[in-house]
């Protein structure tokens, strides 16, 4: 495995740091002023942002084929894990270059498993940034992490599905320019567990949708917010569902991986950003006669959050590099290990950082609070730490199964004297 950035990645991790350092960094007071006292207005901002983005080529950088038709460099998993870091550094800065969640999922949904008609309708769109969209999986009475247990009903009636229940927890809802939503459901509640659920697409404004509200997660609003949806005998054309009856498990499955390993690029940037904080604020802090630095516990904590990153990181390529080169599916034990590794890490960081600035460190006057916040958010969202530990133990244990008896020799090894 080669991790080293080509000449022309390079490149563009200083044009994209450029543009952070020019445009998005300088625009941090602007946009939290647009967003309000209450988080939720969407700021004009974002939109002269991206149109600048679009205009220098920093767009739709996480999938090839969006890439390629509007302009900009066609870049695999591993050269686009060092940009996801850079505009992960501000927590909306990845919807500047139109590569943040949830529309990067769906539109890899929609340009993988989409018919023709719908990704003229809704992927043409969503490339060209000119509207956002939500995908709606979980649901408040059953423990969405097993994607098997989704309940809302979407029965079909001639050339219609008739769809019935609540979702929540559905990213971007609430954003202004969201106008259609990618819903999971049961089609089919007789067929095996993983042939029962299906995709259809449901565009905003259609009646009995509706968003109930946008819940607030860790006492924190923002733009496009965690909603919560109800969906009363929603009509939608059969035309709507994507690609066939029964694949809904399938095509969730495909658009987790690659979202997964995308949240944890971004996630890396943002542990770097606390601890480039917290070596700021120990070498211009004095307590007790010394500069926090030199204090033996404040030393540790920055030693221990270099190697931690670093860790971190190298299993966040190591991911990347086998989706490149063997796909998601060969990866699904790496993307499970990193993210219950980075958003920890994430956390981890984050609270040394807040604590080294002290009272300074809980208030708006850093970043500190806010990246903790999403830190804590990404243990949960995209399936629970419990959910990927299990699955890496599960694979463990059939690794082991496999090679039952071969630590044997060992443990009939005379012993030293």
């Amino acid at each position: 495995m080669d991790f080293a950035s080509a000449p022309r990645v390079q490149q563009l991790k200083r044009q994209l740091q450029d543009f952070m350092d020019n445009y998005v960094v300088p625009n941090l007071p602007l946009w939290r002023k647009e967003v309000g006292e209450d988080g939720l207005q969407h700021p004009q901002c974002m939109e002269d942002l991206k149109a600048l983005a679009k205009s220098e080529g920093l767009w739709n950088l996480f999938l090839p084929a969006l890439a390629k038709a509007h302009g900009s460099p066609v870049l695999s998993n591993l050269e686009y894990a060092p940009l996801a870091e850079i505009m992960g550094r501000v927590n909306w800065a990845a919807e500047v270059f139109n590569c943040s969640a949830p529309d990067a999922g769906n539109m890899e949904v929609l340009h993988m498993f989409g018919s023709a008609a719908q990704r003229e309708r809704w992927l043409a769109p969503l490339a060209d940034g000119s509207i956002r969209s939500c995908f709606a999986m979980s649901e408040p009475d059953v423990a969405s992490s097993d994607a098997t247990n989704i309940q809302i009903s979407i029965r079909r009636e001639g050339g219609e599905y008739v769809i019935n229940g609540r979702k929540w927890f559905i990213s971007g809802a609430a954003h202004p320019l969201c106008r259609v939503a990618i819903v999971m459901g049961v089609t089919d509640p007789g067929a095996e567990a993983h042939r029962r659920q299906s995709m259809v697409i449901v565009p905003f404004g259609t009646p009995g949708f509706k968003v109930v509200r946008n819940i607030p997660v860790m006492s924190h609003n923002f733009p496009g917010g965690h909603c919560e949806l109800v969906l009363r005998d929603v009509r939608v054309p059969c035309a709507n569902l994507i690609h066939e009856e029964g694949a809904g498990f399938a095509i969730a499955q495909a658009r987790l991986g690659p979202g997964r390993i995308h949240h944890c690029m971004r996630s890396i940037g943002q542990a770097e950003l606390a601890l480039e904080l917290m070596c700021e604020r120990a070498a211009e802090r004095r307590a007790f006669g010394r500069y926090l630095h030199q204090h033996a516990n404040i030393a540790e904590w920055i030693a221990l959050s270099r190697m931690e990153i670093e860790q971190a990181r190298l299993l966040v390529l190591k991911a990347a590099w086998m989706i490149d080169q063997h796909g998601a599916k060969a990866a699904a034990r790496e993307i499970a290990m990193i993210k219950a590794i980075v958003p920890r890490l994430q956390t981890t960081v984050c609270d040394r950082a807040m604590q080294v600035f002290g009272a300074m460190g809980l208030s708006p006057d850093t970043p500190l609070a806010e990246l903790w916040t999403w830190g804590r958010v990404l243990r949960i969202a995209d399936g629970p730490d419990e959910v990927h530990l299990r699955s890496v133990a599960r694979q463990e244990m059939e690794a082991a199964a496999e090679r039952r008896g071969a630590t044997l020799p060992y443990l009939n090894a005379p012993q030293f004297m």
